[in-house]
């Protein structure tokens, strides 16, 4: 589902120029879950950004669900990120003006969005437990009431790939525990879906951990 190799990004310029990513290469299967750890700084959420579209590698290439991701216009990757790749982010990214239900349909309502969609987001937040959060904005949740509201809306569209960039790590263990499930379930029903976090929790629920060192992932 996710072929990834080669792939380089700097940052910097000059003496001040670091290399996070050095030919780093990723596969990961349909149904798979993978986690991938480092110390900070080393590369990990550059990397979620290159496979999901929201940054470009200065080399390498990239093949998500089919379709290759380098070196497309930003039109084309538009379309891609809203129908081939859900995002789940360690600071849940919701709207604070709207419902926990209007966070979790807002992919559903943007234009192109399939027929059926927020038939699906309805029925994701029903399925996940969240029709007492559907009402209230988000200041007014738990840490994991919006977090699995995230996740609601990261399959909204239903995407082949969910990457996470450390979905638990502004949660309690509980509350993480409940996302970490959420990711399983995503992966059983047969997508890809790929981890970035420091917490054993996380590492211990997924069927590979690979470690970022030196610009290149390897099985840890």
């Amino acid at each position: 589902m996710i072929h990834a190799h080669g792939l380089v990004k700097t940052y910097g310029r000059g003496r001040a120029a670091r290399r996070v990513l050095d030919g780093a290469a990723l596969d990961v299967a349909a149904g798979e879950v993978v986690a991938i750890v480092g110390r900070s700084g080393t590369g990990k959420s550059t990397l979620l950004h290159l496979v999901g579209a929201l940054d470009r590698p200065e080399a390498g290439r990239i093949e998500v669900a089919g379709e290759r991701v380098d070196g497309r216009s930003e039109r084309e990757l538009t379309r891609f990120r809203r129908d081939r790749v859900g995002f789940v982010f360690q600071f849940f990214h919701l709207v604070a003006e709207l419902t926990g239900a209007q966070n979790v349909l807002l992919p559903a309502r943007l234009p192109g969005a399939p027929r059926g969609a927020e038939a699906r987001g309805r029925e994701l937040i029903d399925a996940l437990g969240l029709a007492g959060a559907a009402s209230r904005r988000p200041h007014e949740l738990s840490g994991g009431e919006q977090q699995r509201l995230a996740v609601a809306r990261a399959l909204v569209m239903d995407p082949p790939v969910l990457l996470a960039d450390e979905p638990t790590g502004n949660l309690d263990a509980a509350a993480g525990a409940q996302v970490l499930a959420l990711l399983r379930a995503a992966a059983g029903e047969g997508r890809a879906v790929v981890i970035v976090t420091h917490e054993d929790a996380a590492t211990d629920g997924a069927d590979r951990v690979l470690a970022l060192r030196d610009g290149r992932l390897e099985p840890r």
